[in-house]
């Protein structure tokens, strides 16, 4: 590494430095920051994408309320006026957001962001009151792909007419942004810059992604099917929506060793099954035919009381058959027939003793 630039001035710091560290020029750590930058706001997109179906399917059915939030920071008092406020900031430096290209000179301004962040509030806020909070999810997705920054979309112009094609009331929201140069408090941004702080069990919000599910910051990959694992488990066990028991948050048990649950390779069939808590092992309904057994090394076909039924069902099972169709087929067959005129059964206690090989009686 070359040696940092002689500076007498930062020389008594510089001795005290007892960490690993590294000098670099002011530059070159700009770069880095713009490349960390973009690299989460890219992550956070991505999640917003993929997660917003399982989103909206839960808030359209009462699961969920979920509400986004938005960080900013404040100018201090001294620099409001100052070039780097007045280009990064709103309402005289109260609410600002770092320049999204790391330059003054030209490009999209911090205020430029906060404004964006303001309007996607009052988006939420707006299709909330019209107890649509969902469509917040499709505005954000259309946003992304309709007005990127790198192509110079970012505007008023692109955003209202996502807020058109969405059905929500564009005056209301511009009512609810107010006058980005008025040198008063913006109520929006201000509930915002105060939910940043702890709360009860919840600590401040530090960093960037966060998630809050049921007032806990959660800790975790921020991918679909580990968010919504982590939501899921705040139901409990039989009131878990639909979505909680998709693929997408199967923990993939049953792929070792079948979970330790009963299976037959041969018929395919298994007693195991994924959920979003861990592998199960459960009684089989199978084409119509109910399972029975300890679930783990010992099952049985229960049938309806009949020996017809019994004989088609211990026939299938032992021809590896699809049960269902096999077990139509074979009610209406003349082997059936035959097998009963053969047999002379008269009483249950003759049934109970044929049909047992295959069945609970």
């Amino acid at each position: 590494m070359d040696n940092p630039e002689e500076d007498s001035s930062s020389a008594k710091y510089i001795e005290n430095i007892t960490f690993p560290s590294a000098l670099i020029e002011k530059t070159f750590g700009e770069t880095l920051t713009l490349m960390i930058v973009t690299i989460k706001c890219d992550m956070l997109m991505a999640f917003v994408k993929d997660f917003k179906g399982a989103a909206q399917i839960l808030e359209k059915a009462g699961y969920t309320q979920f509400t986004p939030h938005y960080i900013t920071w404040y100018c201090p008092q001294a620099f409001t006026l100052s070039r780097q406020c007045k280009s990064q900031c709103i309402n005289r430096g109260r609410y600002c957001a770092p320049d999204p290209e790391q330059g003054f000179s030209s490009g999209y301004e911090g205020k430029d962001v906060v404004i964006e962040t303001l309007r996607q509030l009052c988006v939420f806020k707006v299709a909330n009151e019209t107890n649509r909070p969902w469509v917040w999810w499709d505005n954000v997705a259309d946003f992304q792909i309709r007005r990127p920054m790198k192509e110079k979309k970012y505007n008023k112009e692109c955003a209202d007419g996502i807020i058109k094609s969405l059905g929500l009331d564009a005056k209301k929201i511009e009512k609810c942004i107010g006058d980005p140069d008025a040198d008063t408090e913006n109520p929006v941004l201000k509930e915002e810059q105060d939910a940043q702080a702890g709360k009860g069990s919840r600590g401040d919000v530090t960093i960037l992604p966060t998630l809050v599910v049921n007032n806990r910051q959660y800790r975790g990959k921020l991918t679909k099917g580990a968010v919504l694992k982590a939501i899921c488990n705040g139901f409990k066990e039989t009131t878990e929506p639909a979505v909680c028991l998709s693929g997408d948050v199967e923990t993939n048990e049953c792929l070792e060793n079948n979970g330790g649950c009963w299976q037959d390779k041969a018929a395919n069939l298994t007693a195991c099954r994924d959920t979003f808590r861990g592998r199960v092992c459960e009684c089989l309904l199978v084409d119509g035919v109910q399972f029975k057994g300890d679930e783990y090394s010992h099952y049985e076909a229960l049938a309806p009381v009949g020996f017809g039924y019994a004989f088609c069902v211990t026939t299938c099972i032992a021809n590896r058959s699809s049960l269902g169709d096999c077990i139509q087929r074979c009610l209406l067959s003349e082997e059936l027939v035959e097998t009963l005129e053969e047999t002379h059964l008269t009483s249950s206690s003759v049934f109970c003793t044929v049909g047992c090989a295959a069945m609970t009686c």
